[in-house]
């Protein structure tokens, strides 16, 4: 594994902390499903963790309730934000299981993200920061988001689950 040195204007996943940082965004986050514009937001929170593309946690403001609704039987813990649940996206013609997650009781440290959906790129029809989209982070474990101003190598892809 070798870092990819960024470019003007990019960062590299391998200059981001462990344990995660925080980073509050003014960009412009979207989410489609089904047609649906499921959420939009400029003001979402970045967790930047070392290897891993920036995931992106929306606020419940700006994601329309009517269409996600939680996952009772799916749970999962990180050893630094705490318990996730999962939500699932239903929309007139489209069904998605387990496509975003969110920390109700997030460890006191991550409290700024309690609520907030964090969005699988790769479960969703689009997910758009400002105008790009976005490119989903290899496996179907992670959910960072990869866009043309971050660099990796990515953790995720195939020989990089031990990193």
């Amino acid at each position: 594994m070798q870092r990819i040195k960024p470019g003007p204007g990019q960062e590299s996943v391998w200059d981001y902390p462990r344990p995660p940082a925080l980073e509050p965004t003014s960009r412009r986050i979207r989410v489609m499903v089904g047609g649906v514009l499921v959420a939009d937001s400029r003001s979402t929170v970045r967790v930047l963790e070392t290897s891993h593309p920036p995931a992106y946690y929306v606020p419940p403001a700006d994601v329309r309730t009517d269409v996600v609704a939680p996952v009772m039987e799916r749970q999962s813990v990180c050893e630094w934000k705490g318990v996730a649940a999962y939500w699932s996206i239903t929309t007139e013609h489209v069904h998605v299981t387990e496509a975003a997650w969110s920390y109700p009781e997030p460890n006191p440290d991550y409290r700024e993200i309690k609520d907030h959906l964090c969005f699988y790129a790769a479960r969703v029809d689009g997910a758009w920061v400002d105008d790009e989209r976005v490119v989903p982070q290899p496996s179907d474990f992670y959910g960072g988001w990869i866009t043309s101003d971050i660099v990796g190598p990515f953790k995720g892809g195939p020989g990089t689950w031990g990193w």
